[in-house]
């Protein structure tokens, strides 16, 4: 066999080294010239990121006493209920200087007792200013005095590039701050199923149970995102961290302070990712964008034009390539923000400016919670409008009945009907509106049949008196 590819891949290194050192190569002259460290960055920010420890307590009962047997001769006894203390950890980031706080909601929920522990051992009970369910994120507020506390300046994450180094910071499996580094190892993840607003920051920087809340920042020290969830099959860090981006946070803390919720903008319009399928019959050279199904009369995309069969492909220049992406360019506009959307209609690409406006609490709620005897009782329901829709986190159409809850122990829940269902039928009859849906339950049956709409899938029920 010859040996000349050998020789032919070898020939540059040797090259390469004959060449020698160029001109303009200087020797380092000292240890400070060889040293790479992110000291610096690390002393600006670890004052500003917390510990944060939850306490509530959890009452329990036997099983014993979920056998119908037991409850014969027993009752319910209340009495042999027992109670534990659970406790959690998480981390949070200090963003001002009178002492607010923002962390995850998983991190804080349902807790009766928040204690948030500084940098330098100081310990304080914090109050729950609001919390965000829907972008995983709560706000907390801390009392330490007149004396300012250190605070985490709010970077850019749309500024973030695929490569950037980044540094976590938080208290992983509660062993005191730990700080890992790595970088962004991509943009716009939307395929995660953490937060209603699936859009995040992934990186391969360590984080671990007990991160959750704690501070993603960039090498000058800014935070672009508080780190949310990692994946993994073992419980530890794979390198697969996602943190929810800045430019949301900014969004729901300015909310919560102001008012306690967050307010986000409404476009009036929804739709689904174009795929490689649609993209011939679309005249795209390839799949992009979010081609619109959905336009609400009188919403703000209406009011601009835009038509069903629309593609949008990006807002104020930012690349929109699925539904969840939209939600977050649009939802991280001040609210009532005019925005260029660029679209294709037709083969033709333009651009079209819309006002943005909070979604209308239009028609009114008429929140009822539904009595009698009938495959509904014990379900709260609503008219679902615009802001209702932008609550419960349900895209598309926004009208007509919603259920908000069901009580435990109902014919509703024994039924299995769950939150966020949408009533569409009762009877062979169209639901619109809670008037029309009482109407409907109020007349006698012996059997009932429901349509229901769950997560865009039809569930039709039959059921006998």
């Amino acid at each position: 066999m010859s040996r000349l590819p050998s020789l032919l891949l070898i020939a540059p290194l040797l090259l390469f080294a004959a060449a020698g050192p160029r001109a303009d190569d200087a020797v380092p002259r000292s240890a400070a010239q060889v040293k790479l460290s992110f000291a610096p960055v690390v002393r600006k920010v670890a004052p500003a990121v917390v510990n944060i420890y939850t306490r509530r307590v959890v009452r329990t009962v036997s099983p014993l006493f979920d056998d119908p047997f037991f409850r014969h001769f027993f009752g319910d006894q209340m009495g042999l209920q027992r109670e534990r203390v659970q406790r959690s950890l998480g981390s949070g980031v200090i963003v001002r200087p009178d002492g607010v706080v923002v962390t995850n909601y998983h991190v804080v929920k349902d807790s009766e007792a928040i204690t948030v522990v500084l940098s330098d051992r100081r310990e304080f009970d914090a109050t729950l200013l609001g919390t965000d369910e829907r972008t995983d994120l709560a706000v907390l507020k801390i009392d330490a005095g007149k004396q300012p506390l250190p605070v985490l300046p709010m970077g850019d994450s749309d500024a973030l590039e695929v490569g950037d180094v980044v540094l976590a910071v938080g208290d992983p499996f509660g062993v005191g701050q730990t700080v890992t580094m790595g970088i962004v190892s991509a943009l716009a993840r939307t395929g995660i199923g953490v937060s209603d607003y699936r859009f995040f920051i992934q990186t391969d920087a360590a984080i671990n149970p007990g991160n959750s809340g704690g501070a993603l920042v960039d090498i000058d020290g800014n935070l672009v995102g508080i780190n949310s969830s990692i994946y993994s099959q073992s419980g530890g860090s794979v390198g697969i961290g996602f943190a929810i981006p800045v430019n949301m946070v900014r969004v729901v803390l300015s909310g919560v302070v102001a008012g306690g919720k967050p307010v986000r903008p409404w476009l009036g319009a929804s739709g689904q990712a174009v795929t490689a399928e649609m993209a011939g019959s679309l005249k795209l050279d390839r799949p992009v964008g979010v081609l619109v199904n959905d336009v609400r009369p009188g919403g703000p995309a209406a009011e601009a034009g835009l038509r069903i069969g629309d593609i949008i492909t990006d807002v104020n220049g930012r690349a929109v390539d699925d539904p969840e992406a939209l939600r977050y360019r649009i939802g991280t506009q001040p609210v009532a923000a005019t925005v260029r959307i660029g679209l294709v209609r037709d083969g033709q690409a333009s651009t079209v400016e819309v006002r943005l406006a909070p979604p209308p609490d239009s028609p009114p709620r008429d929140t009822t919670e539904i009595g009698g005897r009938n495959p509904l009782t014990g379900a709260t329901v609503a008219n679902l409008n615009p802001s209702v829709a932008e609550e419960r986190g349900i895209a598309g159409a926004a009208k007509g009945v919603v259920v908000l809850g069901v009580h435990a122990g109902t014919i509703a829940s024994r039924l299995e009907i769950a939150p966020d269902d949408l009533i569409l039928k009762v009877n062979g009859r169209a639901i619109a509106s809670v008037a029309e849906l009482r109407t409907a339950l109020a007349e006698p049956a012996d059997k009932w049949q429901l349509t229901l709409d769950r997560n865009g899938k039809l569930l039709n029920m039959n059921i006998a008196d």
